[in-house]
Order: C-alpha cells, then structure tokens, then sequence
C-alpha cells in the first residue's frame, strides 16, 4: 500500500473517531470517583472531594490513548450532620439516616490523547438530592460545557501534503463541540444504582472541511449510556465487600459490561478486581492515608493480541477531601 494510501485512512479514521467507543475514555476505578461518569453526585458527601487522575492505556505501543482527569464536586451547603459509627463498620449501617434536601455542584476537566488526536472537555455540573425516606434519597444532575477535538497533522507523515485528507495541512485543526450530560443516582447505607448519559447532543465530527467524506458517512460524536450499581455486606467488624456492575453503551458498538469486587478493611485499606467482558481484568488497590488524602491504582491487563506489545493500563487516582471537618477516611454516601 503507497504511504499516501496509508496515511489518508488513517485520517479518514481520524475522521470517524466519533463512532468509536474510546470518544469517552475508560477509567478502571470509576467507583473511587462516580462523578466522573454522572453528574447527579455532585454534593453527596459533607466536603468537597478534588480528583486527580492519569490512565496510560496499553502501556509500550506508541501513540496509545493517555488519559487525565481534574474534577471537583461537593455541597453548596452542609448536607447534614456527623455520621457516627466505627470507620465504616455495623454502628455506620445501623445510624445511617439520608441527608435532608440539599444542592451539589461540581467540575470536570478532561485531557485524552490517543496518538495526534486530543479531546480536552470541561464540564460545570449541578445536582440536587432529595431525601425518600429516612434511610434512601435521589439525586439529579446536569452538566453542561464545551469539549474541542483537535488532529496535530504535524505527526502525520504525508507524502503528499497536499492530500486533502489532510485537512488544511500540517498544523493543528481544532473542531469546538458542546459537551452536555445528565445523570441520576439512588442511595442508601448500604445500596447505590445510577444511570446517566454523556454527548447527549448527536453532531457530526470530521477533520476534511468536506473534501474527502459524504455526508452519510462523516464521524458522529454519540450519546454514551451508563447503568452502574452496587450492595455494601458486612462480613465483620472490620471489613466489607463491595461488588458492583456498570453497563455502558454507545451505539452501534455491542453492549460493554465491568464487573468490580472490592474486599475493604474499615477505612483504611482495599484491594479489588475489575472484570471488563471481552476485554480484560484488572487489579486495584487503595488507601485512605488521611482524612485529606487517598489514593488508588489500578493495572488492567488486556485480553487481546495486544499483550504482544503492550505492558498493560496503568491507573493513578489521588483524592483530596477538603472542608472535611467530619474528618471521614472514606466515602459514607458515594462508597
């Protein structure tokens, strides 16, 4: 195949970028963080809670997605009083009772890169929790923001720099897309189930200015579902086991499913699995260091032919629990 050949598909995948599954990047430990997949958390703890986290994906093979994320998110107010109980153990279950009607706020910054393709999103969200009843409450939640793709065409080696697939050369094309998400989320002490949807607004997404793709087959950027839920069981005294799921979906890729087992002792120490179907398995550990700090790492490895040349996905996410005048070590409401 001619270089030019070569390189013009590979642009025209560029192009079409929108109808993959990595338009949303994959985080391994999104139960250490629920916000960044649904905006109806935003304030469900008394602090505000600032995330840190960076994902190489496919560690070893060049140009593979690398992943960043900021977000900060908490109560516009105090949602309630201490939670008494011993770090998480049966006292917690047992005095659990829902925060009175509160509002949430929140931020998400976004920088992913998969070879000379970025998308950098931002996202203000606000949410409101309702208490159901003295031991459940719901929450809704709306983000609105703006996300940019940008194609370096300086990392494209063209023989041709003339070749419209190329877009309007070698520099840097930029396209500016809204970035709208809505969420809702279920609680109590010891259950949670939330559904959301990111890229709810379909639009069109190319990098040829119209000269190489049809209409009907220019890249969409497509609205992504996600279903996640979870149980809380007490084996002791000191530790609980959390399992939980999170269906995704966007179409026309089948259905992805994640499957997580997380084994906690008190509020200090976790280890857990990740089961993603057809894709791999990964190992994560965490520690909650202070009731400032925590932090998370996660190593997936993928169940594919690209173990060949790659050295796995490896995961880092720090946590900061500010204004944490309770002084909790974990999460109470968003475990």
């Amino acid at each position: 195949m001619k270089k030019r050949n070569l390189y013009t598909i590979f642009v025209l995948l560029a192009s079409v970028y929108a109808a993959s599954a990595q338009q949303q990047p994959h985080h391994t430990q999104y139960m250490m963080n629920p916000f960044i997949i649904n905006p109806a958390v935003a304030g469900i703890e008394d602090y505000w809670d600032l995330r840190l986290s960076h994902r190489h994906q496919w560690a070893g093979l060049q140009d593979a997605p690398v992943t960043s994320y900021l977000t900060a998110q908490g109560p516009l107010w105090k949602s309630g009083a201490a939670i008494t109980g011993d770090e998480g153990g049966r006292a917690h279950s047992s005095a659990y009772t829902a925060p009175p009607a509160h509002p949430g706020a929140g931020l998400v910054l976004v920088n992913d890169v998969t070879g000379p393709i970025r998308r950098f999103a931002f996202t203000a969200n606000l949410a409101h929790h309702v208490r159901l009843s003295e031991r459940a409450s719901l929450s809704g939640g709306l983000g609105v923001g703006m996300q940019t793709f940008s194609l370096d065409g300086s990392k494209l080696d063209f023989a041709n720099p003339g070749d419209p697939s190329a877009g309007n050369g070698l520099g840097v094309e930029k396209r500016w897309k809204p970035d709208v998400r809505v969420g809702l989320w279920f609680y109590t002490a010891r259950f949670f189930a939330g559904v959301s949807a990111a890229n709810i607004i379909r639009q069109d997404l190319a990098f040829d200015d119209n000269r190489v793709i049809t209409n009907e087959k220019r890249g969409r950027l497509a609205p992504h579902l996600f279903f996640t839920a979870g149980y809380r069981f007490r084996l002791n005294e000191d530790f609980s086991l959390l399992p939980s799921l999170m269906f995704r979906y966007v179409s026309p890729m089948p259905l992805s499913v994640d499957v997580n087992a997380r084994l906690q002792y008190r509020d200090r120490l976790w280890a857990g699995l990740n089961y993603r179907h057809q894709e791999g398995v990964a190992a994560m550990l965490g520690v909650y260091i202070s009731p400032l700090l925590n932090v998370g790492y996660a190593y997936d490895y993928t169940a594919s032919s690209l173990n060949a040349v790659s050295k796995g996905t490896h995961e880092l996410t720090i946590g900061l629990l500010l204004r944490n005048r309770n002084r909790d070590y974990a999460p109470r409401r968003s475990w």
